[in-house]
Formats: C-alpha cells, sequence, structure tokens
C-alpha cells in the first residue's frame, strides 16, 4: 500500500517544485481536480446565474479556481506551499493568492465570502507536523474563522480523503463546534477508485444534506468526461431559455438534491400566445 502524503512531509514540503509541476503536466491529475471542484460548487448550492465571491482553501496550483473563474465566479485563494502557488502565478489564473497555513485559521473579514471550496487539503489538518501542532486545536481554529469569514446563508464544501472514521468524526466535531450545520456526502460508495468524499457545510441552520451520486439512482448518475467533451466542443453557455439551457439546468438541481418534474418532450417547447 502507498504511503499516504499527509504522512511523508509538511503540505509546505511534499508540494515541492518537482510535486507542483505535476498539477499542469499530469492530464488525469488535472481532470480528477476539474471533475472534484464541479461537484464541490453543485453542492455549494449557489444562486442561479449570479456571480459569487468564494474562498478556495489550499487552492495549490489554481486548477480549482480556473473553474470557478469558468462558472463566472471571483475567487481568492490560500495555500501553504509556496511552490504551488508559483505554478498558479505562472497560470496567470485571476483570482488573488495568499501564502496562509489554514491551520492558523482564514484571515478575512467577518462575512466577506459567498461561499467556500476545499479540494484534497482538509486531511493534512488531522496531522501533526509539528511539535506545536494540535490537530483538533487547529481544526477548530480554521473552522471557527472560516465560519466567521462566511455570510450567514452560505456554505462550504471540503473533497477530502478522511484515513478512517476516526478522522471524520474529529473533522465532523470540530466544525460542528464551530457553528456549522452539515455533514458528509460521498458519491459512488459502491467503487473503489471513484469514492468521494465531501464535508457539506452550512451557517444558516440544519438543511438536509444533497443526495450522493452512484447510490442507485439513475438520476444522481453524472458522466463528467462527456460533460468536459461538451465544454471543450462549443465554447460558452447555452442560449439562455433554450431546450438545453433548461436541461442543464434541471440536471444541474437534481444533482443538488432538488425535486425536479421529468424531462418530455414538451420541456423548453416555445408556448402558444394564444392563452
Amino acid at each position: 500500500m502507498s504511503r499516504r502524503p499527509e504522512h511523508s512531509a509538511p503540505p509546505e514540503v511534499f508540494y515541492n517544485e518537482v510535486e507542483a509541476q505535476k498539477y499542469t503536466q499530469n492530464s488525469r491529475m488535472m481532470d480528477i481536480q476539474v471533475q472534484m471542484c464541479e461537484r464541490a460548487i453543485e453542492l455549494l448550492l449557489l444562486p442561479e446565474d449570479e456571480p459569487c465571491l468564494l474562498l478556495d482553501i489550499g487552492c495549490g496550483s489554481g486548477l480549482s479556481g480556473s473553474v470557478l473563474e469558468d462558472q463566472g465566479h471571483t475567487w481568492i485563494g490560500i495555500d501553504i506551499s509556496p511552490a504551488m502557488l508559483n505554478v498558479a502565478k505562472e497560470r496567470e489564473v485571476e483570482g488573488d493568492l495568499i501564502l496562509s497555513d489554514m491551520g492558523q485559521g482564514v484571515p478575512f473579514r467577518a462575512g466577506s465570502f459567498d461561499g467556500a471550496v476545499s479540494i484534497s487539503a482538509l486531511q493534512w489538518l488531522c496531522n501533526a507536523d509539528k511539535t506545536s501542532h494540535n490537530p483538533v486545536k487547529r481544526l477548530y481554529q480554521f473552522f471557527s474563522s472560516l465560519f466567521a469569514s462566511l455570510g450567514r446563508t452560505a456554505r462550504a464544501v471540503f473533497q477530502f480523503y478522511p484515513e478512517n472514521s476516526d478522522q471524520i468524526e474529529l473533522v465532523t466535531t470540530q466544525a460542528t463546534k464551530a457553528g456549522f450545520f452539515g455533514g458528509i456526502v460521498v458519491d459512488f460508495p459502491n467503487s473503489t477508485k471513484a469514492k468521494k468524499f465531501f464535508l457539506v457545510l452550512m451557517t444558516g441552520g440544519a438543511m438536509p444534506l444533497p443526495k450522493a451520486l452512484g447510490t442507485g439512482n439513475d438520476n444522481t448518475v453524472v458522466n463528467y468526461a462527456s460533460k468536459r467533451e461538451r465544454t471543450m466542443k462549443v465554447r460558452g453557455k447555452a442560449l439562455k431559455k433554450s431546450r438545453e439551457w433548461i436541461l442543464e439546468k434541471k440536471e444541474r438541481r437534481r444533482r443538488q438534491g432538488k425535486e425536479v418534474r421529468d424531462n418530455s418532450k414538451y420541456t423548453g417547447r416555445k408556448r402558444s400566445g394564444r392563452f
């Protein structure tokens, strides 16, 4: 069994220049990162067709930020690795970049953000890389400062790789103590390779968690590969109010766990003005 990255070295050491370059050269790694960020954005339940200010926690080389940009949002990214942030700067991402240890808290004013995403970063806080590091205290410091920096209807979504059930309990307990509601959404729970954990946190009170993908309900299964191919072939969004635009909007709401009417031959059809 391969050793987990967070057991090899602290993140600012593990993500050196060599490791950082993989996020611009390894197409498989880049595709996975994009897919997970697209799913995290769906779980945020952002307002339709409204640009938001989002925080990207552990932004790395800016791949997730590019997804946020493509969806019309403004973002600020924080990361502890100078090498990863250098790659982001080389890629000329639009977001502002900040070198910061999330275990020391999120350095922003109260209510600054409409939401937050994080891809493959949260599990690093479950380890003590230094004798002064206490995972419980660092997680609480992080979550409490994040809670303060979010608007009161905002969500934060973390894709992460928990090592075991104890880490899941550790993370969710500290998030709850900091004021968040929410829980874990596990996509494709029966697949060894596709299984993904998302911590979905809410600031505005308890709400039902979104439905997980790949749990047997055909409505929840998304072919990310075909979605990316369509995006590459067609630059720009579907014409607003067109059949394609309506179908995409309905599918997006299904993935967010909302009740949506079934598609039919009448979906998106223009109504006659005779009534």
